[in-house]
């Protein structure tokens, strides 16, 4: 099976080859946290690059629960029509385009002045960086409700808008990811406990998604191979999810590892030089093929053509590249014309892994936002400035951000809301 050879999945919906464009968090909204401008210009880069997928940076089903500042939020059909031209951007080329919607849950920086929700009250523990975050509040039965009506809604705004899927992004220690694990998940009500109850949250956003959406709609999931930390979501916990999604009409799973507190998904201190340390989440996946009913994904440090090739060769039907296409847009294309292409960042060999996988989410922004500009990226970029100039965007856009919630707030109390805000009111009514 080639990297180049066409990949029908379970909803019908063909997607042109095997290489996508996996999520990578641009924080690149506008000024009403609708697509800007800039990230269409982004999404049009890859849609030339020749991806058969795109799959966006995370889109945000509450405005009240952020990622990080910049972030994208799909809760209600004011700004539709930008979401419409950003998929008109990434389906440019024939690509498929999933909006990756997501919760943070406790993985939601403190500079934003938000209440922070999580499954369990127990704080990220991150060293020294553990008071960017604040102490979650336990979800009541409520909040876990109104979370899941939340994706189901945001997935149909994101087919309204001309998005070919979802994915649901259960992974890297968001919010499904924490209840799917025991170190974060410590309930003992029937959202805790047993695996099955840790996985009630997700298998139930999948079934209300899939029962919203049109049949040829694809509805994809990001899971955790591990958690890669002692007592977490162990591989073993993950061929069981996996095997719990199978019956739920579920096109793809994405798999990747790792959480704020473990960034194994950052490959932080992998030695850059080593091919058989590329697409590290790969032994993981070839376990969970023996038992998967739908195509698999792997997303982690691929780079070079023929690794990806030992993905697909392997039984796995998409690889997933993040960093790769940060820096070069056009790999897919290279790819195909018999171009050696093997982009790289400078390596991070710092032993505070969390400061070495925040420095590399910065240094691979500092490349998104190259691009957005139409500019050519710049992988030498050194860690320590595209931290520096991250962390200066990112306090510019946490000021905007809590300007923008307080004027949600006042326009809310001028219009004399005593009841939930309009977003909230329909969710209520349930998908």
């Amino acid at each position: 099976m080639s990297l180049f050879s066409r990949l029908t999945l379970p909803c019908g919906a063909m997607i042109p080859n095997r290489i996508a464009k996996a999520a990578m968090e641009e924080n690149m909204a506008d000024d009403d946290h609708a697509p800007s401008a800039g990230l269409l210009r982004l999404y049009q880069a890859w849609a030339e690059g020749e991806a058969g997928l795109i799959i966006t940076g995370n889109v945000m089903v509450d405005a009240r629960a952020m990622t990080g500042p910049g972030g994208v939020v799909l809760e209600d059909d004011c700004h539709l029509d930008r979401f419409r031209a950003w998929s008109h951007a990434a389906r440019s080329r024939g690509a498929g385009v999933w909006m990756q919607i997501n919760h943070p849950g406790r993985q939601m920086p403190a500079a934003l002045g938000q209440e922070t929700l999580a499954p369990s009250a127990i704080a990220l523990d991150l060293g020294k960086q553990s008071s960017r975050f604040r102490m979650p509040r336990e979800m009541t039965e409520h909040d876990i409700a109104q979370v899941e009506r939340r994706f189901v809604a945001t997935a149909r705004l994101a087919e309204r808008a001309g998005f070919t899927g979802v994915e649901i992004h259960a992974a890297h220690g968001y919010l499904l990811s924490q209840f799917l694990s025991p170190l974060s998940n410590r309930r003992h009500d029937r959202w805790g406990g047993s695996l099955e109850n840790r996985a009630r949250l997700l298998l139930d956003i999948v079934r209300g998604v899939r029962a919203a959406v049109a049949p040829g709609f694809a509805v994809a999931v990001k899971l955790n191979s591990a958690d890669f930390q002692r007592g977490g979501f162990s591989p073993e916990d993950a061929r069981a999810v996996v095997e719990m999604l199978a019956p739920l009409g579920v096109d793809l799973v994405e798999l990747s590892g790792g959480s704020y507190e473990a960034p194994a998904m950052m490959g932080a201190g992998r030695d850059e030089h080593t091919l058989a340390r590329e697409a590290y989440f790969l032994e993981f996946a070839r376990e969970i093929a023996a038992v998967a009913q739908m195509p698999l994904m792997v997303t982690g440090g691929i780079r070079r053509r023929e690794v990806a090739q030992k993905v697909i060769d392997s039984g796995i039907a998409m690889a997933g590249i993040g960093t790769a296409l940060a820096i070069e847009p056009g790999l897919p294309r290279n790819w195909r014309l018999g171009r050696p292409d093997v982009p790289t960042l400078k390596p991070i060999t710092w032993k505070n892994k969390p400061l070495a996988a925040t420095a590399h989410m910065a240094a691979v922004k500092y490349q998104l936002t190259r691009l957005s500009r139409q500019r050519r990226t710049a992988p030498g970029v050194w860690p320590v400035w595209a931290l520096i100039v991250s962390q200066a965007d990112a306090g510019r856009r946490a000021r905007r951000y809590r300007r923008w919630m307080e004027r949600r707030a006042a326009r809310a109390g001028h219009e004399g809301m005593t009841m939930p805000r309009k977003t909230d009111r329909h969710l209520d009514a349930g998908p």
